[in-house]
């Protein structure tokens, strides 16, 4: 099971005032995020997210890669990658795997001016349960016991059958990730400027 710890937020992504040098290239791109992720650590055990409050960012490196997400109703979902100047690309590319092509873009595309909230997540098929606020963790035990009573070979080889449903794709849009980073962010100066400037509100759908 993945899950935050406490109340607040499941994962806000990369801490803003860290500074990550990068290459002088845009054929490369140091992602301190990329192998973050389940999948992407090798990790082919089933992996159930628990989620409550604020999921955001680089929380959809580790969302992407779960087999199924468990969401409290206090729980949202934003990007806020273009309201910085950034690209959002391994997290558009997670997502857009996880929910339909339109609210993926619109996840992606509003940053930080609209939260997806965990009712419409469970709609849209981001979410597969929706619990009473605090009892999401409870309620991945549960799931997680479950799978872990079967025969470790079946599930790990179910596993790896659901992945190979879709890794073609994954893995041809995670190769162009680096070079639309590279070529589309705005400098880190800039970047650094519009998230001091930023204004708190949004609105919740």
């Amino acid at each position: 099971m993945l899950t935050g710890a406490g109340d607040r937020a499941f994962c806000t992504g990369i801490d803003r005032s860290a500074v990550v040098p990068q290459p002088g290239s845009p054929y490369s791109l140091d992602d301190p995020l990329r192998t973050v992720g389940p999948k992407s650590a090798d990790l082919w055990k089933p992996v159930v997210a628990a989620v409550g409050g604020m999921a955001c960012g680089g929380a959809f490196y580790l969302l992407g890669e779960a087999e199924f997400i468990v969401a409290a109703e206090n729980a949202t979902f934003f990007d806020p990658h273009t309201t910085y100047g950034m690209v959002s690309a391994y997290e558009t590319i997670h997502m857009a795997q996880r929910m339909p092509f339109g609210e993926a873009a619109r996840l992606a595309l509003m940053g930080t001016a609209e939260r997806l909230s965990a009712r419409r997540a469970y709609e849209i098929g981001l979410v597969s349960e929706l619990t009473a606020p605090g009892e999401a963790v409870a309620a991945a035990l549960r799931a997680a016991a479950v799978i872990a009573a079967c025969p470790t070979e079946a599930v790990q080889g179910t596993v790896r059958a659901l992945w190979a449903a879709k890794e073609a794709t994954r893995e041809r849009a995670l190769s162009l990730a680096p070079h639309l980073i590279s070529l589309g962010n705005l400098p880190a100066e800039e970047q650094a400027r519009l998230f001091a400037s930023r204004e708190r509100g949004h609105r919740l759908r």
